[in-house]
């Protein structure tokens, strides 16, 4: 059981509290931060947990194993500084820091020994995972180039740079930005009310670096989108990912696709409940669920697995997703912005955070 308070009270600080609610055995909401009163209690009554106006008040109250501060990028700096002086650990949404000063100043505090984690889902989401466990494993060999067209800024580089095994080396980034009318879709809020057409706002980038190639794919509002695709397809030396098709050769001249498969339970006599069990191929589980039974959409399994991975470095464990690696996607973003926002070529430089990254499948 892990004990964890919220800094925040807005829409993205309710994932963490319904996975809360969901595995109840794995986590415990000990209190909330918010500096609206009002807020906190409906809060208090709405979420089951303590309501505090500062981070002050809340750790002399409670001492939880972590604290997710969910806030604006804006506002994340300063929190994460009470977290280090506290020696709270903390698990910050993405980004930690809005700009190159603040992401500058996170990392310092991580390099002088704050325990600080970034909360960057996707490469945790179950499709994400299988197929970032077999570029890891080499399945395909060699990865030369990934083409992500999914998600926004710094979660795109976080799979895309992944896949491509590199770091911190330096970027060449070009940018073009599309406008064209399409279909409007959901929103936060839930299902359109109507049909209408709205401009979208198309970034394409080529991001060259370690002799690899990334292609960035993204459209203002594809994550809720009626009409817009998500794409990843990963190119190897002996093989290619596309979405959840693998192209392989094996033996001499015997190529072969395969699938990777949902694999759900619940479903016609099975009844251990609703739920996704794993990702599978042909030869057994890429991916499993590590939280099996419980009702849990794809990216709320992946925010899952971010508290529990969190829960044990807490604890004294491994890092997983750290600070140096949450500002290297965050400042690849930013020179992708300058490079849309100006058409020249943005060239990044190795920044002081670089040696405290992980390597790919560490």
């Amino acid at each position: 059981m892990a004990r964890f308070a919220v800094v925040g009270s807005g829409w993205r600080s309710e994932f963490f509290v319904r996975i809360a609610d969901a595995l109840p055995d794995r986590f415990d909401l000990a209190g909330v931060v918010t500096r609206d009163a009002a807020r906190g209690h409906e809060l208090q009554d709405r979420w089951h947990t303590r309501a505090f106006s500062s981070l002050d008040e809340m750790s002399e109250s409670v001492r939880p194993d972590f604290v997710v501060v969910s806030v604006p990028s804006t506002a994340a700096v300063g929190y994460l500084r009470q977290c280090a002086a506290k020696g709270l650990p903390a698990l910050c949404e993405t980004p930690p820091a809005h700009d190159l000063g603040g992401l500058l100043e996170v990392t310092g505090l991580a390099r002088s020994g704050a325990r600080l984690q970034v909360a960057e889902q996707y490469p945790f989401q179950p499709l994400h995972a299988a197929r970032l466990a077999l570029t890891d494993a080499g399945a395909i060999g060699e990865v030369s180039m990934a083409s992500v067209s999914f998600s926004h800024g710094y979660h795109a580089f976080s799979v895309m740079r992944r896949h491509l095994g590199v770091t911190g080396e330096v970027a060449r980034i070009r940018a073009s930005v599309l406008r064209s009318e399409v279909e409007t879709g959901g929103t936060r809020a839930g299902p359109r009310t109507e049909v209408t057409t709205t401009e979208e706002v198309r970034t394409v980038a080529l991001v060259e670096v370690g002799g690899k190639l990334g292609l960035y794919d993204f459209g203002e509002n594809q994550h809720r989108s009626y009409v817009r695709l998500q794409r990843v397809d990963v190119r190897g030396s002996r093989g290619e990912i596309a979405e959840d098709q693998v192209r392989l050769v094996r033996g001499l001249d015997e190529s072969v696709t395969i699938s990777l498969r949902r694999e759900m339970g619940g479903q016609e006599g099975d009844l251990t409940g609703h739920y996704l069990k794993g990702i599978s191929g042909p030869d057994g589980w890429i991916w499993r669920n590590p939280f099996p039974g419980a009702r849990l959409a794809d990216d709320e399994i992946a925010i899952a697995r971010c508290m529990d991975l969190m829960a044990s470095y807490a604890d004294g464990g491994p890092p997983f997703y750290g600070v140096a690696d949450a500002a290297q996607d965050h400042y690849l973003y930013l020179a992708l912005q300058e490079a849309a926002a100006t058409g020249e070529t943005i060239v990044t430089s190795v920044q002081p955070w670089a040696d405290a990254m992980l390597h790919a499948g560490a």
